[in-house]
């Protein structure tokens, strides 16, 4: 049986969040499944990856057994989207330490730019299927 791929993100960071509805609605087959990194779930995939798990500046796509982090799970997310999304993928070729560093750029603003909430964002009763958490 073939596991939903799991995208992990800072549940209190308003672009990120924004990000995760933004997925959910262009994801009409419903293929991803979602938890904050905050969550125990989260906690046990950056242990997994080796990841402190204090450090929330990154979002993880866990496909297939394998963890991926900060561009190169973006464009791995994109690549399974509704409409033409997966045109992003095309980005891959870009080096990843130069498409880290602009993910880095963002992700080190985020919260000066988007804000952030107090608590973790919470899903619609009907969205709460697809988390995990």
């Amino acid at each position: 049986m073939k596991k939903n791929p799991i995208i992990l993100f800072d549940g209190v960071c308003n672009l990120c969040n924004g990000a995760v509805q933004f997925i959910i609605e262009r994801d009409n087959k419903q293929v991803f499944r979602f938890a904050s990194l905050q969550s125990e779930v989260g906690q046990k995939y950056m242990r997994q990856a080796g990841l402190s798990p204090d450090k929330i500046d990154t979002i993880l796509l866990v496909e297939n057994d394998k963890i991926h982090d900060k561009s190169t799970a973006a464009l791995r997310i994109a690549k399974r989207l509704d409409g033409l999304w997966f045109l992003m993928f095309g980005f891959i070729i870009v080096p990843s330490f130069i498409r880290n560093s602009v993910y880095d750029f963002i992700a080190r603003n985020r919260y000066k730019w988007f804000g952030k909430q107090d608590s973790c964002w919470m899903p619609t009763p009907d969205l709460k299927k697809l988390f995990l958490d």
